[in-house]
């Protein structure tokens, strides 16, 4: 990594994303974070990495995890996380975005999904890991990308779960709240017409939302609306159009929201995934 993204209000703190050229669903990331904290956050694909150096604490479905060498890290789509240092000298790591269409197509079957532990200690796992998602960083064709990622999923299937749990059938009154977001996420939404999809006050809305997911109706609104951000940035949208596209004051409000969440500034991401 060269230079400090100016996107980070600390010189240690570093980030870059890099999309792989010819190969749909698949994000690579790479960091060296001390003193950045980031806010909650999601992805609608698995998240999958390991820790190089340092460690990093990180509240997902609603425990606190510690992750350091030798670890691997494991998250389902869809799932709020936040994300600081453990130690003094930060953590430095990598990460891979699999959409889960392209995961079950690499995998040959559908349904993977990993448990609650989001943190694995796996030294040997972890390794193989960091050196297959290094060499897919500096992956120059399809054909050398496509064999890597069949080499990931089989260091993933001694982690994953097949498959996917059923739901119940009778559906939790939050996923009304929740397809609601991801319908009008662009929308000035109250809270008391978020409470009305629940049935519930809004005094008891809130407090029962937060008690499920983990995160406020606005951290989960924020969440969605950044990750829309993300996917029309990808595809060359400009900065001023996508704010006012997913519903933020404006470029100012994308900037300081996209980076408090992904690391690096709008403008920045989309000029990384725009050169390949």
């Amino acid at each position: 990594m060269q230079g400090v993204p100016e996107q980070f209000e600390y010189e240690t703190d570093r980030a870059q994303f890099r999309q792989l050229s010819g190969v749909e669903g698949v994000e690579l990331y790479r960091a060296h974070i001390s003193r950045h904290v980031f806010e909650p956050h999601t992805h609608e694909a698995f998240g999958i990495g390991t820790i190089e150096a340092g460690a990093e604490r990180f509240r997902y479905r609603g425990a606190q995890h510690v992750a350091g060498p030798g670890s691997l890290v494991l998250m389902n789509p869809d799932e709020l996380h936040t994300g600081q240092a453990e130690t003094e000298e930060g953590w430095r790591y990598r990460m891979i975005y699999l959409d889960p269409a392209r995961l079950a197509a690499i995998a040959g079957e559908p349904g993977w999904w990993f448990s609650n532990e989001a943190v694995r200690r796996d030294p040997h796992t972890a390794q193989q890991l960091g050196m297959t998602l290094a060499a897919l960083w500096q992956a120059e064709d399809t054909l050398t990308a496509d064999g890597l990622l069949l080499s990931l999923v089989d260091l993933l299937r001694p982690h994953a779960r097949r498959p996917l749990p059923a739901r119940p059938d009778a559906p939790h009154r939050f996923d009304r709240v929740k397809a609601c977001l991801h319908a009008r996420f662009a929308d000035p939404l109250t809270l008391a017409e978020l409470a009305a999809e629940a049935g519930l006050s809004p005094y008891h809305f809130q407090r029962q939302f937060k008690a499920h997911f983990h995160v406020t109706p606005h951290q989960m609104l924020m969440a969605i609306r950044l990750y829309r951000a993300k996917l029309l940035l990808a595809a060359g949208v400009s900065a001023a159009q996508v704010a006012a596209d997913v519903g933020l004051t404006d470029q100012a409000h994308l900037t300081r929201a996209f980076a408090n969440r992904y690391g690096v500034t709008p403008v920045r991401y989309q000029r990384a995934v725009a050169q390949r």
